[in-house]
């Protein structure tokens, strides 16, 4: 493999493992001496750009008795071969990307050996064999004219949409509607069954994480094959979800709470920056406890933006609040509980009334209408648990705003430096907008003493926790 040329020479130079970098390069020379390094400009999800080593080339794939070469191209991150190379399919124009288990419509490749990356147990040579054992299973590409399974009409809309760069291949069409529930248990159960009544999916794939405390129930999901859900253990099934619903916990037997909080910590470490890789597009649903560390953890964890990153939080006691003040008080507002997910919450009403087109704002707390807030707020929170089959729908509700770019103003764990004064890094549980593209916060308000001083509580607790943690 010709590693000589200057400009090789020198993105090579800056790769933290450079001597072991070449030496695995060579030994990928040496069993495919088809893949050709050279080097680009790789554009990240966040837009951030970096100079790498890339390996471009064909794997020899046998389906139906034929060979067939498919193009492929492999971005070797900078800590290669400690991390795993980011890997592509590049379809010549006669050739079309059919999106599958493995390789999403904008032809990234999604493999459990990248999944489950350890060097030196892993390595190159082993992931192009595990690629071609899984492309002859079902292949990803076919040619334009073979693909006869295809609508005509279908196939030359799909076409027209394809574009080929450096980065990959970007598919323009509408995204599917593809929602993925990270963890078993009732909880999981319950997200995936809600969603599915709720919302207009046209896939849903459920994950049971074997680290997961909460695992559980998708055998029975697998034996009785529901319409539209894709049961897995694997975290690639999730690549291109629109929402991506985290349920795990791993409660540890650890006698303090500090303790118990790091085993969730270090679950998500091992899950999070895999799923927003996988779906770097998506809104990221949290619903493991404690709900406003967990997303706190998951938004630091994943460098997805934290209008995309949002905890169930205070939404369920939100709608349920909203719903008796409407009986009771023949209000037909919408109200919010905000604040941290414990005795500290705070009950607020919005000035909008539902079906308003105006922007909803949280109304200032007057004399008369507060004391009858609180009490039905406090009502709802002493009388009511959070079941799971609750919790599940209440997702099921906010995934639903997502999915159809509702623009409702719920009630979710989101970052709230800045949010009426506040100076710290924690998430809370804030009136946001949701749509298409995450959350948008409403404008925040003067709180009474009283409530003010509930929130600053929770601040000063939270900061605190989370200091502990490792994250």
């Amino acid at each position: 493999m010709d590693l000589k040329s200057d400009r090789i020479e020198r993105i090579l130079s800056k790769y933290k493992f450079h001597d072991v970098a070449v030496e695995e390069l060579q030994k990928i020379h040496r069993i495919y001496p088809g893949m050709r390094p050279s080097t680009g400009t790789y554009t990240f999800s966040d837009s951030t750009q970096k100079d790498l080593l890339k390996l471009t080339g064909n794997i020899p794939v046998k389906y139906e008795g034929r060979s067939y070469n498919f193009p492929i191209q492999l971005w070797l991150m900078d800590s290669f071969p400690f991390t795993p190379p980011i890997c592509l399919l590049k379809p010549t124009p006669n050739m079309v990307i059919r999106e599958g288990k493995h390789v999403d419509a904008r032809g990234r490749i999604y493999l459990p050996g990248l999944h489950n990356w350890d060097h030196p147990k892993s390595s190159v040579v082993g992931l192009l064999t595990e690629m071609i054992a899984k492309f002859e299973e079902d292949p990803p590409l076919s040619s334009k004219n073979a693909a006869d399974n295809k609508d005509p009409h279908e196939l030359l809309a799909f076409v027209s949409n394809l574009q080929i760069n450096d980065g990959g291949v970007r598919h323009h069409d509408q995204p599917i509607n593809k929602v993925s529930v990270i963890g078993g248990g009732d909880l999981g159960m319950a997200s995936v069954m809600s969603v599915l009544s709720k919302c207009k999916v046209d896939k849903l794939v459920f994950i049971d994480v074997a680290e997961s405390s909460t695992k559980g129930g998708s055998t029975d999901l697998e034996i009785f094959s529901l319409p539209k859900v894709e049961v897995s253990r694997d975290l690639s099934a999730s690549a291109g979800s629109r929402v991506v619903v985290v349920t795990a916990n791993a409660w540890s037997s650890e006698q303090s709470y500090v303790s118990v909080v790091q085993t969730n910590v270090d679950l998500y470490r091992g899950i999070i920056p895999n799923l927003a890789r996988l779906s770097p597009n998506a809104v990221m649903l949290i619903a493991s406890q404690p709900v406003d560390i967990m997303t706190h953890v998951a938004w630091r964890q994943s460098g997805l933006p934290p209008t995309r990153v949002i905890g169930a939080g205070c939404n369920l006691d939100s709608e349920r609040l909203s719903h008796v003040l409407d009986i009771n008080l023949n209000t037909h507002k919408p109200a919010w509980v905000i604040g941290e997910l414990s005795d500290n919450k705070v009950a607020v009403m919005s000035s909008a009334g539902l079906g308003s087109n105006v922007m909803p704002e949280i109304a200032p707390g007057s004399n008369s209408t507060k004391p009858l807030l609180d009490r039905y707020a406090f009502d709802i929170m002493k009388n009511r648990g959070q079941r799971s089959w609750s919790v599940g729908l209440s997702i099921a509700d906010i995934t639903n705003s997502i999915l159809t770019d509702k623009m409702k103003a719920h009630s979710v764990s989101t970052l709230a430096q800045g949010w009426g004064g506040i100076g710290a890094e924690v998430f809370l549980s804030l009136p946001c907008i949701m749509g298409a593209n995450g959350s948008t916060r409403l404008a925040g308000v003067s709180l009474g003493q009283e409530d003010d001083a509930k929130v600053r509580e929770s601040v000063t607790s939270l900061s605190n926790l989370m200091s502990q943690l490792k994250i």
